[in-house]
């Protein structure tokens, strides 16, 4: 589209909508702007900051006219910068509007027949939700000091920790007294310019129903100076702190963790309950980030099933993880097979089934597309009810296929990214019905939304 906007120039502008990651949207000559920061309902003047073919984006210099949903955000410094928690400035309620919107607006764009999107799911104290804490540790650009905190927005550029409203604060006091003594000890920290250095990150993996925290010191030597000293002080000083770990990870990588962990103290591993489950979380484990609303989650997807006592379906948990919901709805079934191409996650499956007394789920390792194949071709499962949780990029269109040609009765698809759910729905609607979709707020005040998603086969 041709347009007279150009980088570097001011305009007056009134937002009219919201984009998928919140920011607010204005049009100029009917070009379309992106604002981060703005908010539906402003009048604000803007600099253009990029102009691209289809559309521009602006930065906030004024706002002339506020809107209401604005908060003030004073608790967090940074938050502006590290593009995390990028819809603080709003009012919480507003947020799960904007993100209910999102899933509709996508809904509407691409699926033939209307479907019902559901109000977001929020959270009652929608702060200090994250049971898992990445701080990297690095050289300050203009100090060439030591610094420990998190990442500014598209950037390598560490801001200095200060205090965050979604981490736990037993995580923060542990990560900067860590901090004290990397500082005190003369610890040498990773230098990402060079690949030089001992300490990369620190990870807290923390129990919310059972207060156990993981420490998690991330290197990139073999091990760390006065290693003995500094473990004995961690766990003197926090009692929390069940199990300390070192992992290695000596690529020059945006992967946080490496391959080989070994375990200083602890058993390698700490606790945490679902519901009724009790759960092992190990260092690579994928356990949902909120626990909180992950309950809130895996009981809406069982009610969405319509399924409340004990058959004799058999049931697939997709991409099943560390076999969080196939332990989860296990009660509700004859039999429930997980997959997930994580060995690590499939051996701490059979664990967590086996603590739990759980007997008829089997976990299988390997990729989806292969081995739901394998089940279906050979093995001759033909399950009643599949529960989908892929990553981000979707499902594979094997899978799909797949779904499609064994025709389970109900699909639950849970999505962490409504654009490849709407695209995975668009082919499977002339099978199934999709009824209902309903938005679960798993990170408040940042623009990523969960999405449940019931799908029944179509009669004939």
């Amino acid at each position: 589209m041709d347009t007279n906007i150009e980088k570097n120039q001011k305009y007056i502008v009134d937002i009219i909508d919201y984009g998928f990651e919140g920011e607010g949207i204005a049009k100029i000559e009917n070009f379309t702007i992106f604002i981060p920061g703005a908010i539906k309902g402003e009048k604000i003047r803007i600099h253009i900051v990029k102009v691209l073919s289809s559309h521009a984006y602006g930065k906030i210099i004024e706002i002339i006219e506020k809107s209401k949903k604005r908060v003030l955000s004073d608790d967090c410094k940074t938050y502006v910068r590290c593009g995390g928690c990028n819809l603080r400035h709003i009012d919480y309620e507003e947020t799960l509007n904007i993100k209910e919107n999102v899933v509709k607006n996508l809904v509407n764009k691409s699926l033939s027949k209307n479907v019902e999107v559901l109000k977001t799911i929020g959270m009652g104290n929608p702060y200090n939700y994250r049971n898992k804490a990445q701080y990297p540790i690095g050289i300050d650009n203009n100090t060439g000091k030591p610094v420990i905190g998190v990442y500014a927005r598209r950037s390598h550029d560490i801001i200095p920790m200060e205090k965050c409203a979604i981490q736990t604060e037993l995580s923060e006091e542990i990560v900067k007294y860590l901090y004290e003594y990397i500082i005190k000890n003369n610890i040498e920290v990773y230098n990402e310019k060079t690949g030089t250095g001992i300490l990369r990150h620190i990870v807290i993996r923390s129990g919310f129903r059972t207060d156990e925290i993981m420490c998690i010191l991330v290197l990139n030597e073999k091990e760390i100076p006065n290693e003995k000293e500094l473990v004995d002080i961690l766990i003197n000083k926090f009692p929390n702190i069940k199990t300390i770990i070192k992992n290695i990870n000596r690529k020059n990588t945006n992967v946080i963790l490496g391959n080989e962990s070994i375990t200083l103290c602890g058993e390698g591993y700490i606790t945490d309950y679902l519901d009724e489950y009790i759960f092992n979380i190990s260092p690579m484990s994928f356990y949902q980030i909120n626990p909180i609303q992950t309950e809130v989650m895996y009981n809406k997807a069982i009610e969405l099933a319509n399924i409340d006592e004990k058959t004799d379906l058999v049931a697939l948990d997709l991409y099943c993880g560390i076999g969080t919901i196939g332990i989860f709805i296990s009660k509700y079934f004859k039999k429930v097979y997980g997959i997930e191409i994580v060995e690590q996650a499939i051996q701490d499956a059979k664990n967590n089934a086996k603590i739990n007394d759980i007997d008829n789920i089997e976990f299988i390792c390997g990729d989806v597309e292969d081995v739901l194949t394998e089940l279906i071709e050979e093995r001759k499962i033909t399950p009643d009810v599949v529960f989908v949780d892929p990553p981000r990029k979707g499902l594979d269109n094997t899978t799909i296929d797949n779904i499609i040609k064994i025709k389970p009765k109900k699909v639950i698809y849970i999505s962490c990214n409504p654009a490849t759910l709407i695209r995975d729905l668009a082919k499977l609607e002339e099978v199934y019905n999709i009824n209902v979709v309903q938005p679960i707020d798993m990170f408040p005040y940042t623009h990523h939304i969960e999405s449940i998603c019931l799908l029944d086969l179509k009669k004939g």
